[in-house]
């Protein structure tokens, strides 16, 4: 099948490594200088060093050749969710597709002007013309691009536009489960950004003089995953997903592998958040997106729009506008009133 991958970021980078041995896959960068470079040394030195491209995959700064090369194919959109609109809009200009455009995404939040979702912006851009979802799941790209084993969910409005996504991705180290809840899938993928800068942030608190003697510890933690997942399920109820999504890989999955591990930028954020180094100095060092930050707000929103509970990502919001330190934030939330848990 042809591919084509917009976005040589370390996740588009790292799917486009993975189907280029088995479909004629080409990976698409805003950037000539970074399209020159990774042709020269056959690695994205800046998102996966050394890491070697597959021989088989071609590289182009040169967006009308990309979509070109997706026609009849599938097009991955491998940007940012704050340049998501922008790339839908470029789409729906291209008139040389057999439509239904066929087009998945990979990013995951909010949209920070809008609070919208990605399928809602799609839907909003593309209307009725195109066939598209969201490709998510718990994964790191660093992993992906080395071949370990990796389980992902395709939730998309066109059962052959899921199959497509089964058809590229699924191989010996990956796995893709097909869903037809892209609004549950989206939820979680989103939502869990934030949650995994709360954990970040509990994870990294020293311990408090007067309030407790001892860092949060591991009991702290789990149960701020428990019930982060419980307001996950909140949300995505109230905006029209299923239950069950939110059991399976965008839902617990996701969340707990960006809330403890290691290569999570929204955990990497509150870790640093809860040392005492101010939001933008902790963003300027991360030199990678950190969709939490953008999106905590939007979720809280839209949250209280729905007449949503969300006092983790409310606490969150607070620790990341300055309006609260994390010993007030979580100070507050233990001192939360007891209550049923269903």
């Amino acid at each position: 099948m042809k591919l084509a991958v917009l976005g040589a970021g370390a996740w588009g980078t790292a799917l486009a490594m993975a189907a280029a041995p088995r479909h004629d896959t080409l990976l698409w960068a805003r950037s000539a200088a970074q399209v020159a470079d990774m042709a020269q040394e056959r690695c994205n030195v800046r998102y996966l060093p050394g890491l070697p491209l597959p021989a088989e995959l071609h590289l182009s700064d040169d967006f009308d050749a990309a979509l070109a090369h997706a026609n009849g194919g599938l097009l991955v959109l491998a940007t940012p969710m704050a340049a998501l609109r922008d790339m839908l809009q470029r789409l729906q200009a291209f008139d040389h597709f057999q439509w239904p455009l066929p087009v998945l995404w990979l990013c995951k939040g909010f949209e920070a002007s809008s609070g919208m979702l990605a399928h809602e912006i799609a839907g909003e851009t593309l209307g009725r013309q195109g066939a598209f979802g969201i490709l998510s799941g718990p994964s790191f790209a660093l992993e992906v691009a080395r071949g370990q084993p990796t389980a992902l969910v395709v939730a998309a409005n066109s059962e052959t536009l899921a199959q497509q996504a089964v058809t590229v991705f699924h191989g010996d180290a990956l796995r893709v489960y097909r869903s037809d809840d892209i609004v549950g899938v989206e939820v979680g993928g989103a939502v869990k950004n934030v949650l995994a800068i709360a954990v970040g942030i509990l994870d990294g608190m020293a311990p408090q003089p007067g309030a407790w003697a001892l860092s949060p510890g591991l009991n702290a933690r789990a149960a701020l995953i428990t019930r982060g997942l419980a307001e996950i399920t909140r949300l995505g109820l109230a905006m029209g997903a299923r239950v069950d999504t939110f059991m399976g890989l965008s839902g617990l999955g996701d969340l707990v592998l960006t809330a403890t591990g290691d290569l999570s930028r929204n955990r990497r954020v509150g870790l640093r958040l809860a040392s005492g180094q101010p939001l933008v100095q902790v963003l300027a060092e991360l030199g990678h997106v950190a969709e939490g930050v953008l999106s905590a707000a939007q979720v809280l929103a839209r949250a209280q729009q729905l007449g949503v509970d969300m006092p983790i990502t409310q606490a969150v919001v607070g620790v990341l506008d300055g309006s609260s330190t994390p010993a007030e934030a979580l100070a507050r939330l233990m001192a939360r009133d007891a209550r049923a848990e269903i």
